[in-house]
């Protein structure tokens, strides 16, 4: 009994736990519950600790104490590349071809891709936007024959050089853009490789472009390339492109200098060294800021000459200095005797042969070829018109410079149908059909608005060489045409108004210089007429007794930019001693002309603009049929002179000016309005009721109408302005002078014309053209047109 008692004893505990298994499975289940919760709680307060220790480290102090909670709430990833548009320009399909190779390895990289054909592209409307598009451009461009662009990149390259020449559109007018660029070309021609690849990279950094690789070289020449095949070529500079973009989409904001190595960008940003030696910045082009880089015009050994190499890494041997320095004394002498023999000639206008010079000289004919002139002769220019959208209702500024020259000028925008100059709401000229040309570069002034910086000649007599006026005019015709021919093609040009760009039909004497002083002014005034071609002509008021021997011309100009003796030798700066009797004398020929008579009237604030009584009194003096106000234009920086953008003044400036000026003028009153030209125009109203007639007999009788002037015609006829010009009455009028012998004159009020509504002052078109489509990239300010 005791026995088996034992082994129930034992065996119970045993059969218990058997029965009640469940309930330990049970246990040990939730246990093992309990530690796995404890071990993701114990992870997850990790997890928070580094990441609040990692939010202390990287977030200023000041930032933390604005976040609720100490947590940073979360945003969206910051978008630093938002797409790559591809640009090419080719001839051949080369480059069209790289294009396409070149958007299939973007896309890899799930970036949008935009392959675009130049010539399908207007840099004048749309380059403007990749300023802040985020946006990163390449541009494929292969070099044709003679160093010229293909067809497909003509407009695009001849776009961005004026502009990138063009002080008015600045040198930050594409800051924010990034480029690259890889050029198309062939070895086998040394003096033009790769020019517009190499011109296009110039011309954007130039305009503030931001190049994020270096400049890529395309050979076609195998022997000649540095990978063996121009393909080869491309995809080397290809596999920097895309590693470059890769780099960019992080974040990373270099940009490259023009010495990157082996596809590494590895140069320093400006200012944090200085530059090396020997870099020199491209021609016409001025130092940027410590944070822009320099351009890369990357240059091999081969390139350089023997003394540059020499001077890479060499030092020169003790034994050579001596030669050296004589070398260098014998120059400075050769170059001093030749300086002087050069300012002895130019202070008697000789060459050295004892004949007259050529007013242009090499250095200023380079120049002035810069500036975009087509020169004719030795002292003649035909330029394109340059008259822009620059000072409506708003003032330039540098980060809108665009708005100066962003048109290629008021030819190219009449050719599209957007609007012409203020002549054309004026008086009814066809901007598209105008040449602008001087017979004479050189003036007797330096003026401080003056548009070309002073770059032309001054002189207050005719000392140089004389061109034939029948030789300039055929040439000035041609060249127009010739520059007219460039923009067939180009996007927006309208094929009518082009045909019709090619038919000079005026001529705006005006440019630069000073037209008058040319000796042959009368006689190429007269071939101008005789090929039925309208004269516009400008003085500066210098010279009274070439403007009374002056010929009849279509309207003539006088330059009016101050009405006092200190003020116009403050604006002006004549040369002539005598400037202020010349210019009363001036605006009494002016008086006694019979044909059409301005004033020009231009207005730089804080200098000019508070002399209205002044002002009103030389009006009496010369009695123009109309007196054209506007506010000076600002063409950049200039050693030459201190007017800044503080002197150019508002539209609403310009307005409140010519109102105040009228009521002190009684005979004059406001008649038409060119906001985007900042410029208003005033014409004579009234007739004096006990004067018989316009003129003395208005009988043609020359002697006693010159003299006898009394008051100028009225160009308000039955309550209606008649600033227009019959262009085809005149021509009869002039041939008519020119038949009698000068006879049988005419005046002002034999051919005039309807002003139309819109030009009128206060229309609500304020000077467009409603036949025009109006092209607007900004809001217009508020409504100014009453006085």
């Amino acid at each position: 009994m005791d026995s088996s008692l034992d082994v129930w004893t034992l065996c119970s505990p045993l059969l218990s736990l058997w029965i009640n298994r469940f309930y330990i499975y049970l246990g040990f289940a939730f246990g093992i519950s309990l530690w796995i919760c404890f071990q993701i709680a114990i992870k997850k307060q990790l997890f928070i600790f580094k990441a609040k220790n990692s939010q202390d480290k990287s977030v200023p102090k000041a930032t933390q104490d604005l976040m609720p909670n100490g947590f940073i709430s979360l945003q969206k990833k910051p978008i630093f590349v938002s797409g790559v548009k591809i640009f090419y320009g080719s001839q051949t399909g080369t480059a069209k071809g790289f294009a396409a190779i070149l958007a299939r390895a973007v896309t890899s990289l799930d970036l949008p891709v935009e392959v675009i054909n130049l010539k399908e592209y207007d840099p004048d409307d749309h380059l403007i936007e990749e300023v802040t598009s985020k946006s990163v451009c390449a541009f494929l461009v292969a070099t044709y024959t003679d160093g010229r662009p293909p067809e497909s990149a003509e407009w695009f390259c001849r776009w961005l050089e004026e502009a990138a020449s063009d002080f008015r559109f600045g040198k930050t007018y594409l800051k924010g853009m990034r480029y690259s660029v890889f050029g198309l070309g062939n070895s086998a021609y040394p003096s033009h490789f790769n020019r517009v690849g190499k011109s296009v990279d110039k011309w954007l950094w130039m305009l503030g472009a931001r190049r994020v690789l270096a400049r890529g070289e395309g050979d076609c020449d195998v022997v000649r390339s540095k990978h063996g095949s121009i393909e080869a070529d491309f995809a080397a500079w290809k596999a920097k492109f895309i590693s470059r973009l890769q780099v960019l989409r992080e974040g990373e904001d270099q940009s490259c200098g023009g010495r990157c190595k082996k596809g590494k960008c590895d140069s320093k940003p400006r200012g944090s060294q200085e530059p090396e030696p020997g870099s020199h910045l491209p021609d016409g082009s001025r130092p940027r800021d410590a944070k822009e880089e320099e351009p890369c015009e990357s240059s091999s050994e081969g390139e350089l000459g023997p003394d540059d190499r020499r001077s890479l890494g060499s030092v020169v041997d003790v034994e050579d200095l001596g030669k050296i320095m004589n070398r260098t004394k014998t120059a400075k002498r050769e170059k001093d005797h030749q300086e002087e023999k050069t300012r002895l000639l130019r202070s008697t206008g000789q060459s050295g042969k004892g004949e007259r010079r050529a007013m242009i000289t090499p250095a200023l004919r380079d120049a002035l070829t810069k500036q975009g002139y087509q020169l004719i002769g030795s002292h003649s220019g035909v330029k394109l018109c340059r008259w822009t959208k620059d000072c409506g209702d708003h003032k330039l500024d540098e980060v809108h410079a665009y708005k100066t020259i962003n048109k290629p000028g008021v030819v190219v925008s009449m050719l599209r149908g957007r609007g012409g100059c203020y002549k054309h709401t004026f008086y009814g000229i066809e901007s598209h059909r105008c040449m602008e040309t001087t017979p004479s570069l050189a003036c007797a002034n330096k003026c401080v608005f003056c548009w070309r910086h002073h770059t032309n000649p001054v002189g207050t007599e005719w000392r140089w060489k004389m061109d034939q006026p029948e030789m300039i005019l055929k040439e000035a015709v041609e060249n127009h045409q010739n520059m007219i021919k460039q923009f067939k093609g180009v996007p927006g040009v309208k094929a009518a108004r082009f045909e019709e760009g090619m038919r000079v039909k005026h001529c705006a004497l005006s440019l630069v210089g000073e037209p008058i002083m040319y000796p042959q002014i009368n006689r190429f005034l007269q071939l101008l007429h005789h090929r039925g071609i309208s004269s516009f002509l400008v003085t500066n008021a210098q010279f009274p007794e070439e403007i009374r021997n002056l010929k009849p011309v279509t309207q003539l100009y006088v330059s009016v930019d101050a009405s006092t003796k200190d003020s116009l030798k403050k604006i002006d700066r004549p040369l002539f001693k005598d400037f202020w009797q010349r210019f009363l004398d001036s605006l009494k020929a002016l008086a006694a002309k019979r044909q059409r008579t301005v004033y020009r009237l231009t207005l730089v604030k804080s200098w000019n603009v508070d002399e209205l009584q002044a002002y009103a009194e030389l009006v009496s003096l010369g009695r123009p049929d109309f007196i054209e106000v506007k506010g000076v234009t600002y063409c950049g920086e200039s050693s030459a002179s201190s007017l800044t953008m503080a002197n150019v003044p508002w539209h609403e400036e310009v307005v409140r000016f010519v109102c105040e000026l009228v009521d002190l003028i009684p005979d004059y009153e406001i008649a038409c309005e060119h906001e985007h030209s900042n410029c208003l125009l005033i014409a004579h109203k009234r007739i004096d009721p006990n004067f018989s007639g316009l003129f003395l007999a208005c009988d043609r009788h020359p002697q006693s109408a010159a003299r006898h002037r009394l008051r100028p015609p009225s160009f308000k006829i039955d309550g209606e302005w008649w600033t227009w010009i019959d262009y085809n009455r005149f021509q009869e009028l002039v041939q008519e002078y020119e038949d009698s012998g000068g006879s049988k004159t005419f005046c002002a009020e034999d051919y005039v014309s309807r002003t139309p509504p819109w030009a009128l002052f206060g229309a609500s078109e304020r000077g467009f053209d409603p036949k025009d489509t109006r092209h607007q990239r900004k809001s217009r300010s508020k409504n100014v047109t009453g006085c």
